[in-house]
């Protein structure tokens, strides 16, 4: 097997997150090049270079299926719905190896209408997949409930002589509801109103729970800007705190009036 044992020349091509000094990969990298780990290493590459091939072959066919579907212009669907000033762009993440070599992004919302990836937690690849299982039609579920209750993101009610006895997820093998929920569970570290709803979620009804509602409104919100053409605009972390205090504030209210109480704001000491 003729190749490149240069160590120096190799340590050229570390990975930028390794840690290690160049001077200690050289020196990991000499070795006495035994004849059957060559070999090994010569099948490894053969085996990879024939996956990197059929990958590359599905994406020029999936590149192909898309671009035979037609454009849907935004507003299409909805023709009540205004043509708004696009709203700027998140924050990009490290490159998915997984994502294919054409641009997806702009087939997905050619094909659509609307850009999905506006969601926090929706990116191209789940917009892909929810696309490919449930297709562009969403006038098949009358309601957004409808959508949720099909792909198994709302509660079941186990019921007896009209009593509830059990509330639960109904187990739903499904692709499409599997992406939403690895979408949501990316919502923890988000700086965006639907991040600040996950981790309030997270911290009353754990992990579990918090990722089923989370995944259930990404996917009403996938629902709405599929049927209506609607565009999803972030209200970002300090609207969604604010909203909740004030809440709070109305449900402290009522509660005093009840017992014939006022709350009245204390004046704010300087500092």
């Amino acid at each position: 097997m003729n190749a490149e044992r240069d160590p120096a020349k190799l340590a050229d091509f570390r990975d930028p997150r390794i840690k290690a000094s160049r001077e200690d990969i050289i020196a990991s990298l000499r070795g006495n090049w035994r004849a059957e780990l060559l070999f090994q290493v010569k099948q490894e590459l053969a085996r990879y270079d024939f996956c990197q091939t059929q990958i590359a072959e599905c994406d020029r066919e999936l590149e192909q299926q898309l671009q035979s579907l037609p454009e849907l212009r935004a507003g299409e669907e909805n023709s009540g719905t205004k043509e708004t000033q696009r709203p700027p762009k998140k924050r990009k993440r490290r490159k998915d190896g997984n994502i294919p070599r054409f641009d997806l992004h702009h087939e997905l919302q050619r094909i659509s209408g609307v850009d999905l990836t506006r969601i926090d937690g929706i990116d191209v690849m789940t917009g892909q997949t929810v696309i490919s299982e449930v297709g562009l039609d969403m006038s098949r579920w009358p309601s957004e409930n409808h959508f949720a209750s099909w792909l198994g993101l709302c509660p079941s009610n186990e019921l007896s002589g009209g009593r509830i006895l059990k509330k639960r997820t109904r187990k739903v093998v499904n692709r499409a509801a599997t992406a939403f929920r690895m979408a949501a569970s990316t919502l923890r570290t988000s700086q965006s109103y639907l991040g600040a709803k996950f981790r309030r979620l997270r911290s009353r009804l754990g992990p579990p729970k918090a990722i089923t509602a989370m995944a259930r409104t990404l996917a009403i919100l996938f629902y709405r800007m599929l049927k209506f053409g609607q565009d999803y605009l972030d209200r970002g972390t300090e609207f969604y705190e604010q909203r909740q205090r004030d809440q709070q504030l109305q449900y402290l209210q009522k509660k005093a009036a009840q017992f014939g109480l006022q709350v009245v704001a204390l004046p704010e000491t300087p500092k």
